[in-house]
């Protein structure tokens, strides 16, 4: 675990000026947004005070590997203080820790972190090098994730998720106690190679499988499509999470988000943060259905555990 000062550092990071977030704004009893996920771009340069503030539930954060077996957040060349463990995961836990193991008051489910690896670099061995410090340092707060031990899931306070260029399936899939998973597709349903446990969440961008985007009505085609592969991933045991969606004005990303609540997505991903919280707060998402729970699940206990 962090020593007594990097705690302390944390807190001040969410408690400093600077765009960050305020203990009065922490402690306001807002109600957090289930289906709030943020898209952070490569150009914002401390993300997590936002997200927070705004009570999204989840964030898509891009790294590329660095030296001294930090994970950098930005473009270019990595950039001293911009690491994955000071911007988003130490502040992360010390929240949680702070709130006896919930980020929000309310908090019914896992916070969706997902990892993104990118960068120059494809070469296969680096990106695995970079996904093994991303696994030591989930380790020192292993009591707050999201844990599959032996096939037996237990969930946490925070499921992080590893995506990009590189695909790890393979290494997440031989250890026999992780703290990390993998991002899957709609390709994946029913599939014995990557079951519930090691491939939790189907994540897709909107283009992928449609055309429409925002601007006339959803035919009823596509509708029903997404309907059917909503229902058919929560039938397997997995969330959805879509991101990628058309550029266009707000009213048009609008629609589609509705559409997407109307479905019962579990995680609308968008880089228009505030835009986003403020549709969903006006226009909740759906429960249509729920992911079926996989065939081996333990719930860790803690001190307020998540129900």
């Amino acid at each position: 675990m962090r020593d007594a000062a990097t705690i302390a550092g944390s807190l001040a990071g969410l408690a400093g000026a600077g765009g960050a977030v305020s203990v009065a704004v922490l402690r306001r009893n807002r109600t957090s947004i289930p289906s709030g996920h943020a898209l952070i771009r490569e150009t914002d340069t401390d993300p997590l005070p936002g997200v927070i503030r705004l009570r999204l539930t989840g964030m898509t954060v891009p790294v590329v590997p660095g030296p001294h077996g930090e994970l950098f957040l930005g473009p270019g060349a990595p950039q001293p203080g911009r690491t994955l463990r000071r911007l988003v995961l130490a502040p992360l836990f010390t929240r949680a820790q702070a709130g006896s193991g919930r980020l929000f008051r309310d908090q019914r489910e896992p916070f969706r972190l997902v990892v993104q690896f990118g960068g120059p670099s494809r070469d296969a061995e680096t990106l695995l090098r970079a996904y093994r410090m991303l696994d030591q340092q989930l380790r020192d707060h292993g009591s707050l994730l999201t844990r599959c031990r032996d096939g037996v899931l237990a969930p946490s306070v925070v499921t992080v998720t590893v995506t990009g260029i590189v695909d790890v399936r393979e290494l997440l899939a031989a250890q026999r106690d992780r703290y990390a998973f993998a991002d899957g597709t709609f390709d994946d349903l029913g599939s014995r190679s990557a079951p519930p446990g090691l491939v939790p969440t189907i994540s897709e961008a909107w283009s992928r499988r449609f055309g429409w985007d925002g601007r006339d009505p959803i035919t009823a085609e596509e509708r029903h499509q997404l309907h059917a592969l909503v229902r058919a991933a929560h039938d397997d045991g997995r969330a959805v999470r879509i991101s990628g969606l058309p550029e266009g004005s707000r009213r048009a990303r609008a629609a589609i988000w509705s559409e997407l609540g109307a479905a019962g997505v579990d995680a609308i991903a968008d880089s228009d943060l505030s835009g986003l919280a403020r549709h969903l707060r006006r226009h909740p998402v759906t429960v249509t259905s729920r992911p079926a729970p996989p065939a081996r699940v333990a719930r860790r206990p803690s001190p307020r555990p998540l129900v």
